[in-house]
Formats: C-alpha cells, sequence, structure tokens
C-alpha cells in the first residue's frame, strides 16, 4: 500500500499545507500535541482564513517522530475511537520537523525567528528539570547548556532563542503542572540568574497558564491498519484519540496568536479552576486506576474501571477526597464532570495501558495528588481514598523491577531493606524530591499508608 503524503492524499487536510508558514514552535512532538494542539491550531487556521501559523515541531529525544513524518510531507492522519464506528482525519498543520540531539542550533533558530510569535510544549512533568519548586542547576544536562554549548534542555532553549530576539514571544505550556505558566516563567528566570545577563525582551515575553485534556494511548500496529484501511493509504505516523477534546488558555499573550478560540478553545482570565479540577478529579483517577489496575493486572485502564471495586473507589475518590478541595470555574459541574471521566476511562476502544499512564509517578504524584492529600487534612479529615492511591503508587515501586521513572534509581535506593509495608512507607516518606515535610510528618497520613499498603501487598 502506497504511504500517505501531499502527492497522495485520500483525505484532504481542512487547511492546504503548502499554503502554511511557520509562526509556531512546540517543544515536544509526540503523540499528544498531534492529537491535540496541532489539531486545534488546524481547526484555527480553517475557521479564521490565516495561514502563518504552521508548526515547527522539535522531537526532544529521538529521531523517531522526524523519520515517521518525514517521508509523509508532515502529514499524518487521528484515528478517533469512541463508542461508535472509528474515524481518521489527515491533519497538516506541522510544517517542519527538527530533532533536537541531532541539530540543537536549528531549534534555537527556530524559536529566535521573527516571524514565530507562540511556543508551546508538552514535554512532560519531568521534561522541566525541576526540583523542590525550581529549576535544578545541579542537573548535568542544565548544567552543560549553562556552560554555552547548544542546548539540550527545554528551559536552554528558550532562554537561547529568547537571547536572539528583537520582539517578545509567548510561551504556552501545556504539560500537567500547576499553574504551568507562570512555573515555566520562573525555570527561565532562574536560568537567565545563573548565566548572569538576561535579554531586554524577557520582561514582554507571556507564560500564559494553560490546561489540556484528550486521552492519547500509545499507537499499536492494529491501529496503524485501522487507519489504512479508513484512508487507502499507509500512514506511520498515526496518532490514535477520544473524541473528546479541551484546550483552556490564559487570555495573556505577548502579540499575536492563532485564532484558537474559533476552534473550540476556551481563553480565560483564570486557568487555575480549570487546571485544579482536571489534575485532582481526571489525572489523579487515571493514575490511581493505573496502580491499582497493575497490580490487580488489567493491562489498560478501561480493564480496570471495568472492575466493580475499581470503579467505585475511582467515584469516590473524586466525591469524598477531591470535590472538597476545588472551587469549580463558572460553567463547570463538578458531580457531572466526574461521571464524564469515569465514561471516558471506560471507553473500550482505547486500550489505555495502565503501565502508560503509571510512568514517571514520581513526578506526576506530587502535582495529581499529594496537594489534594494536604488541603484534606489541613481541614481535618481522614483522606482515605487519596491515600490508597498514594499507597498503590508505594506498591507499584516496590513490585515494579523496571519502572520507567526518572527518579528510579533514587526510589529503589531508598527500598533498599525495606520489606514490612511501614518500612516501605517510611523508606518512600523519605524522598524530599516527592514528598514535603508536612506529609512526612503527617501521623494521620503514615498511619493511612501503612494500612493501605498492608491490605495490597496481602492481596498481591
Amino acid at each position: 500500500m502506497s504511504r500517505l503524503s501531499l502527492d497522495n492524499l485520500p483525505v484532504a487536510p481542512s487547511v492546504d499545507p503548502r499554503a502554511l508558514s511557520v509562526g509556531i514552535v512546540h517543544l515536544g512532538l509526540g503523540a499528544f500535541h498531534r492529537a491535540h494542539q496541532a489539531v486545534i491550531t488546524e481547526r484555527a487556521a480553517v475557521a479564521s482564513g490565516e495561514t502563518r501559523w504552521g508548526i515547527a515541531g522539535v522531537s526532544q529525544r529521538s529521531a523517531n517522530v522526524r523519520d515517521q513524518l518525514a517521508p509523509q510531507d508532515g502529514l499524518y492522519s487521528v484515528l478517533e475511537r469512541g463508542l461508535g464506528d472509528p474515524s481518521a482525519m489527515v491533519i497538516g498543520s506541522i510544517r517542519e520537523v527538527l530533532t533536537a540531539p541531532e541539530d540543537p542550533d536549528a531549534v534555537v533558530d527556530r524559536i529566535a525567528d521573527p516571524a514565530v510569535k507562540v511556543v508551546t510544549l508538552t514535554v512532560t512533568e519531568k521534561g522541566y528539570r525541576a526540583a523542590n519548586g525550581g529549576l535544578d542547576l545541579d542537573d548535568p544536562e542544565i548544567q552543560a547548556d549553562l556552560t554555552g554549548r547548544p542546548p539540550r534542555t527545554v528551559v536552554g532553549q528558550l532562554a537561547a532563542g529568547l537571547t536572539r530576539r528583537t520582539d517578545p514571544l509567548t510561551i504556552v505550556s501545556c504539560d500537567n503542572l500547576v499553574a504551568n505558566g507562570p512555573f515555566l516563567r520562573k525555570l527561565v528566570t532562574e536560568y537567565f540568574d545563573a548565566l548572569g545577563k538576561t535579554p531586554d525582551t524577557f520582561a514582554a515575553t507571556k507564560f500564559p497558564a494553560s490546561m489540556v485534556d484528550r486521552i492519547v494511548p500509545a499507537t499499536t500496529d492494529a491501529d496503524r491498519d485501522e487507519a489504512a484501511r479508513l484512508l487507502g493509504v499507509r500512514d506511520e505516523a498515526v496518532v490514535v484519540a477520544e473524541p473528546f477534546l479541551q484546550w483552556v488558555i490564559e487570555d495573556d499573550f505577548a502579540g499575536d496568536h492563532p485564532a484558537w478560540e474559533q476552534a473550540g478553545a476556551v481563553l480565560t482570565a483564570d486557568v487555575a479552576p480549570w487546571e485544579q479540577a482536571k489534575l485532582r478529579m481526571l489525572n489523579a483517577t487515571h493514575s490511581m486506576l493505573a496502580y491499582l489496575g497493575a497490580l490487580k493486572g488489567y493491562e489498560t485502564i478501561a480493564e480496570a474501571v471495568r472492575d466493580d471495586e475499581l470503579h467505585h473507589l475511582a467515584q469516590r475518590l473524586m466525591t469524598e477526597d477531591v470535590v472538597p478541595t476545588l472551587t469549580p470555574p463558572d460553567g463547570l459541574d463538578l458531580a457531572e464532570y466526574g461521571a464524564t471521566v469515569i465514561e471516558r476511562f471506560a471507553n473500550p476502544a482505547l486500550k489505555h495501558k495502565t503501565r502508560q499512564v503509571a510512568m514517571d509517578g514520581s513526578v506526576k504524584l506530587p502535582v495529581r495528588m499529594l496537594g489534594t492529600v494536604a488541603d484534606r487534612l489541613a481541614a481535618g479529615a481522614e483522606p482515605q481514598v487519596i491515600s490508597l492511591a498514594v499507597a498503590a503508587w508505594m506498591v507499584y515501586v516496590q513490585e515494579t523491577p523496571d519502572l520507567d521513572d526518572p527518579q528510579e534509581a533514587k526510589l529503589k535506593a531508598a527500598l533498599d531493606g525495606a520489606s514490612e509495608p511501614g518500612e516501605v512507607v517510611d523508606a518512600l516518606l523519605g524522598v524530599d524530591s516527592v514528598f514535603t515535610p508536612d506529609l512526612r510528618d503527617s501521623t494521620v497520613f503514615r498511619e493511612l499508608l501503612v494500612g493501605h499498603v498492608t491490605a495490597l501487598a496481602a492481596r498481591s
């Protein structure tokens, strides 16, 4: 079967890719970006008629995405899997693919390009190289960037590009971090402080917060075959997604930006309530189902949520522990949102693997769960279900040989010699890059964790 390309288009993109010029740089060209921001950006081009918002996507690690997209002229399809028949649409908004390890100078050149007005990021929590609420200046890659090499870290790339610009940028973090925009500004500020020089344009550079939501499981060979059947051509870069798609962006831009609001995005003065609801309800529940589901032997989230016990726990997590800590944004009914979360997780067509959701737990836990724990403890409550979720992570860390976590060595070293539930809990509570002193010193939290770890260990 022939390959998808500009010369082989059975289903044309909504906008002519040949007409698009690059106005956006995206750092972290993974499946999520291609199923989310790139889709909304293409819809915005259609709605507004503007052609200056093509995307230069940057792969931060390997050349795999570039090797998939280059023979296809940057085209790929999004395979939507809902309760009905699947559908495939071709997306053409990505006009250039750069691989940072191969050509870091080209990445900086693009960020510095005057035609580029917006940089977006989906590099996952660990990509920010943060520690203790700020930039990890002891990180060897950050140190190497600070010495003046062509930068390899996202903060180094942004700083190098900003240094060469004569006009400010809008930089939009789309990762699951609390107040992600202000947090990224803090990291870049600390990087410039370490350099000893800050460019004049930095003060006017904007870092709006944003919240993104779409379930994007890893693509399988079966998905590629399904897309080929629907399209009539082979697409090696297909991404899979649920029909649901949400993007909430703080309305604080340094200059022009795509007409995202015409494509379904919400521009708001305050992203925080949306962000907290998503992180604490959807993301925390997703992680809990991943850890408990994996411990029960379930391969996918959909399988886990069909387990009556786990389904009930997911509901209780949101209603008993999370909702009391939230102030809902206008237009969001938390009970209805919680029901939608469970319904989306139960979609059997997605096959989102528990191990995929469980990865990088040490950096996900603080932003998804531990804030809820702290708020419930401060209110004098005993956060039973959220503590079970944290305990499930602890047992998962203890029992999983290949953890797929940036702090795997540190976590395994902490557990060395720990076998009894109390020892496991104390060992992991002592990892200060995960748990803050107030949680580590909480007798209530520790007792809840020990009880849950004991029960989980006895069952496994």
